[in-house]
Parts: structure tokens; C-alpha cells; sequence
């Protein structure tokens, strides 16, 4: 198995594309083998991402009574959760974020929405005005995720300053009716697209812990691949108590890292950015992210959920020796 392993880095490295029975056989692994993945993953991430490490951070900019009924989502109106319920904040609190963001390492600032998406009308317009501020302001990239959209929509957004796109497929196509039936995944892709021709970066990953098997985690990464998304933010379950998967199993360490060690196989160009949940199923090998292949992570809080202290995160790269990527 370890003459496999090294051979598919080699192929990654020379620019094969891993098919899904390498990935496959990959996700079998166990024991002392898996040390070896991550080495090979860490290789492959060095070799097309260097040694800098990228920071995001969000501002969760209007909170709950989400129409959608997404079985993990807190801010869904279709569980009973303890969350703050809250419209649209205001650009100059959008802003102030932004700054505390920039100071504390974050090259991209997510502004975050709940709901279906956004139509035109005084929320567009107040996240477009906030936009413009941050970019007269800071020298951060400023990035929405606000649901479903389309290409107009998209525009106007890469008018005001956004320089990418956040839009989560959540899970692979097959698996998704068991998370989502109020919309279609279809709808989910063709955002992707409509924010693709519109010349924007798109920001699009997923969340494990779902229930899906390994297979479908590959089938999501196939899809993303075929989608050349520029970035892959990967979440991990933080079962929320009033939710439908409020009763789920965290993962081990171990399958966290083995999840991000294929994506990077599969993915081996991309930013892969490791985001909420990092804290409770990572536990004391967060730092072994980079190890399995990140080349980034989310620092600050989540949208419902405390993060970790952004000066223990740049300690931990301090750690590491690795460097952070600052804003251009």
C-alpha cells in the first residue's frame, strides 16, 4: 500500500488527475499508513501551494428564519434552536468586522446571510455600500455568501468590490435529498456557474459528518473538480441541539484528516481551507490540517458557534513554521 500511495503522488505531482478508484482506495486506509497519506498529501499541497497558509474570517450579517430546511442548520426555520435571531446588521458594523478581521491576519472577509438568497432592494444595496467601504478602507478581499444566485445579481456584486463568491454544495448529489428538500441541488450548481461567468473566484465546499459514506465525500470532490471551483472551505458537524442531526457523532480526528488528505489529492491546485467544526472533531490535531493538506483555515468565530482565539491560530502557524498569506 505504501508503494500506491507514493505512486499517486507522484501521478498528482506530474498533473494526472486521480480517478475515483485511486480516491477509493485511498479512503480504505488505516494505521500507520495514514501517517504516510498525509506526509504525501502535505508534499503534494507544498509543492503546488507553497509554504504560506491563507486566513478567512465571517461576519454572520443577518441571523435565522431561514425558509430552507437544511438538516444541520441552526438557523433553520424548521428546528427549534437557542440562536440569536437577527435582520440585516448595518454596513458600518459590516465594516468594523472587516477592519478587526484585516488585524487579525484574515486575507478574506465573508459577509453572510441566511435565507434562500437575495433579491434587489435596500439588503443588496446595504451589502454593496458595506463592500465599497471595505475596499476603500482595507486592503482585505471582500467575499459574500448570500444563498442562490444569479448572474445580474452577481455583477452588481463584483461592481461594489466582492471578489469571490461563497455558495457551499453542502454534500455530493446523491446524498443530498437526505439533507435538503426545499430546494434542488441543481439550483446549488447553477449558482456556481451564473458566479463563474460573471468572472468572479467561487468559494464552494461542504460539510462531513452528515451521515454520507466515503464515497459520496468523493463524489462531491468529482463534482467540484468538474465545477473548477477556485477554493474548498471543508466544514465538519457541530450537531446543534434542536436540529435534526442533533444527536450525531462527531468524527474522529482521524477521519477529518484522512477527508482533507484526499481532497488535496484530488484537488491538488486548489486553496483548501478548513472551517467550522474544526474545534470539536479536530481536538488536539488541529494543527495536523496542514499536515493532511490544507493550505488554509477560517479563524474567528462561526455564524452560530465561538471559534478559536485568532492569536492562538497565528501561534499555531508560528508553531508549524509556516507562513501567513497577507492581502496583496
Amino acid at each position: 500500500m505504501r508503494k500506491f500511495i507514493q505512486k499517486v503522488t507522484d501521478d498528482v505531482l506530474g498533473g494526472a488527475v486521480l480517478d475515483t478508484a485511486s480516491a477509493l482506495r485511498l479512503s480504505e486506509l488505516n494505521g500507520t499508513d495514514l501517517y504516510l497519506l498525509f506526509a504525501e498529501a502535505s508534499r503534494i499541497r507544498e509543492y503546488f501551494k507553497g509554504k504560506a497558509v491563507s486566513l478567512c474570517s465571517i461576519i454572520n450579517a443577518k441571523s435565522g428564519r431561514c425558509p430552507e430546511n437544511c438538516a444541520f442548520c441552526a438557523q433553520s426555520t424548521a428546528h427549534s434552536t437557542n440562536i440569536a435571531v437577527y435582520p440585516l446588521v448595518d454596513e458600518e458594523e459590516i465594516v468594523r468586522c472587516a477592519k478587526s478581521a484585516e488585524h487579525n491576519g484574515a486575507k478574506c472577509y465573508g459577509i453572510v446571510t441566511s435565507g434562500t438568497g437575495i433579491k434587489p432592494g435596500e439588503e443588496l444595496d446595504k451589502i454593496c455600500r458595506a463592500m465599497r467601504l471595505i475596499r476603500q478602507e482595507t486592503a482585505i478581499k471582500p467575499s459574500c455568501s448570500l444563498g442562490i444566485m444569479d448572474y445580474d445579481t452577481s455583477l452588481k456584486l463584483k461592481e461594489a468590490g466582492m471578489v469571490t463568491y461563497h455558495h457551499n454544495l453542502e454534500t455530493a448529489r446523491s446524498f443530498f435529498p437526505s439533507i435538503c428538500t426545499t430546494h434542488n441541488y441543481e439550483d446549488d450548481v447553477e449558482t456556481i456557474r451564473a458566479v463563474k461567468r460573471a468572472g468572479l473566484n467561487v468559494c464552494c465546499g461542504g460539510i462531513f459528518g452528515l451521515g454520507e459514506s466515503f464515497a459520496q465525500r468523493i463524489e462531491l470532490a468529482e463534482t467540484l473538480r468538474e465545477l473548477e471551483v477556485d477554493s474548498v472551505p471543508m466544514n465538519f458537524l457541530d450537531p446543534v441541539e434542536g436540529t435534526k442531526l442533533a444527536d450525531a457523532s462527531f468524527l474522529t480526528p482521524m477521519e477529518c484528516l484522512k477527508t482533507i488528505a484526499i481532497f488535496r489529492f484530488m484537488l491538488p491546485q486548489k486553496n483548501i481551507t478548513v472551517c467550522g467544526g474544526r474545534e470539536t472533531n479536530l481536538r488536539e490535531l488541529q494543527s495536523w490540517i496542514f499536515l493532511a493538506g490544507a493550505s488554509g483555515m477560517m479563524t474567528g468565530n462561526y455564524l452560530t458557534k465561538a471559534g478559536r482565539l485568532p492569536e492562538l491560530d497565528r501561534q499555531m502557524l508560528t508553531d508549524l513554521e509556516l507562513t501567513l498569506e497577507v492581502c496583496a
